[in-house]
C-alpha cells in the first residue's frame, strides 16, 4: 500500500505509462490478496482447512441434466486448478449418449473444504436445450454435495455389520486400457443408506480405501445437518435451509444472468462463471453465514 501511494505521487507529477503500468499490475496484486485474506477470516469453522470431497449427481432430465452435472464438474475443475488446488476423480459415471450421470472429486489443497462447502446444494440451468429438436427452452438440475477428507484421528463410529461392499469391473476406455478385473468398490452404509463407490484407483484395496475416506466425509456431513435440524426445530426455523435445497440459478435464455438464491448476489457474465470464476459468490454467502451465526 505505502508503495502504491508513493507511486501515484510520482504519476501526479507527470505522465509516465511504464510506471501507469507498473501501479495498475500491483494494484490488482494487492487487491486479489486482500480477497484472499478476507476470505481467510471467515473460515473458521471445524475442518475449514481440510481437502474436500465433492460429489456431483444429475436430476431428473435425462441428456439435459446429465450435461448439467458435467458442466458443473468442468467448473469446479477449472476453479481448483486457478487457485493451485489438486484434483483427482475417484468415481465418475458417464452416459452413453451425453453428460455424467455422477461424479466424486477429491480437491486437495488448503482450506478446500471451508471454500466448497459454500456450493453445497442444488444448481439450476435455463436454457435453450441442445438436445431439444424443436429449440425449446428447459430446465435442468444438478445436486453437489461437500464433505471434507477428515484426518485419520478423527472418530467416525462405523459398524463393519453396517456395510454392505460390492466389486464391480471398472469402465475403461477400450483395448489395453480395458480394466479386466472387479477392482471397483461401492459400499452401502445400511443405516443411512448412503453410497459411496471408488473405481479410478489401481486396485480393489485402494478403491476401498478411498471409497471409505468419503464414506466417513459424508457421515461427518450428516451429523452437521441432524445438529442444524435441531437447532431450526429449537429456534422455531420455518423455512427449511436444508443442504439439499436450491441455492443458484444459472440463466443463460431468454437473459443472461447467475443468481445466488440465499445472498441474492447477481452476476451477468454466466460464461465466466462457468469457467470457474465463482470467488464471488463463496465470499458472499461465507459473508452470510458469519452474519447469520
Amino acid at each position: 500500500m505505502e508503495e502504491l501511494q508513493v507511486m501515484t505521487e510520482l504519476l501526479g507529477s507527470g505522465e509516465d505509462q511504464e510506471l501507469e503500468g507498473e501501479f495498475d499490475r500491483r494494484a490488482t496484486a494487492l487487491e486479489g490478496r486482500i480477497h484472499d485474506l478476507q476470505l481467510l477470516l471467515l473460515l473458521d469453522e471445524e475442518y475449514d482447512e481440510s481437502n474436500a470431497i465433492l460429489s456431483i449427481h444429475s436430476g431428473a432430465g435425462g441428456h439435459d441434466s446429465q450435461d448439467w452435472a458435467e458442466m458443473l464438474l468442468r467448473m469446479y475443475l477449472r476453479w481448483a486448478e486457478e487457485k493451485g488446488f489438486q484434483t483427482r476423480i475417484l468415481e465418475i459415471t458417464e452416459d452413453e449418449e451425453a453428460g455424467i450421470k455422477s461424479a466424486t472429486v477429491l480437491v486437495t489443497g488448503e482450506y478446500a473444504y471451508g471454500y466448497l462447502k459454500t456450493e453445497r446444494g442444488v444448481h439450476r440451468l435455463v436454457r435453450i436445450s441442445p438436445f431439444d429438436t424443436a429449440k425449446r427452452r428447459h430446465t435442468s438440475f444438478a445436486s453437489l454435495n461437500v464433505s471434507p477428507e477428515l484426518p485419520d484421528d478423527v472418530e467416525i463410529e462405523i459398524d463393519p455389520e453396517d456395510l454392505r461392499i460390492d466389486t464391480y469391473r471398472s469402465g475403461g476406455a477400450g483395448g489395453q486400457h480395458v480394466n479386466m478385473t472387479d477392482s471397483a468398490v461401492r459400499i452401502t452404509h445400511l443405516p443411512t443408506g448412503i453410497v459411496v463407490s471408488c473405481q479410478n484407483e489401481r486396485s480393489q484395496h485402494m478403491n476401498r480405501h478411498s471409497a471409505m475416506v468419503v464414506l466417513r466425509g459424508r457421515l461427518y456431513e450428516r451429523m452437521l445437518q441432524e445438529r442444524q435440524e435441531q437447532i431450526n426445530a429449537i429456534q422455531g426455523e420455518k423455512k427449511e435451509i436444508g443442504w439439499g435445497s436450491q441455492i443458484r440459478s444459472y440463466v443463460l435464455h431468454p437473459y443472461t444472468m447467475v443468481k445466488d438464491h440465499r445472498t441474492n448476489l447477481e452476476k451477468g457474465n454466466v460464461q465466466a462463471v462457468l469457467d470457474g470464476d465463482i470467488d464471488e459468490f463463496i465470499l458472499s454467502f461465507l459473508r452470510f453465514r458469519k452474519h447469520h451465526r
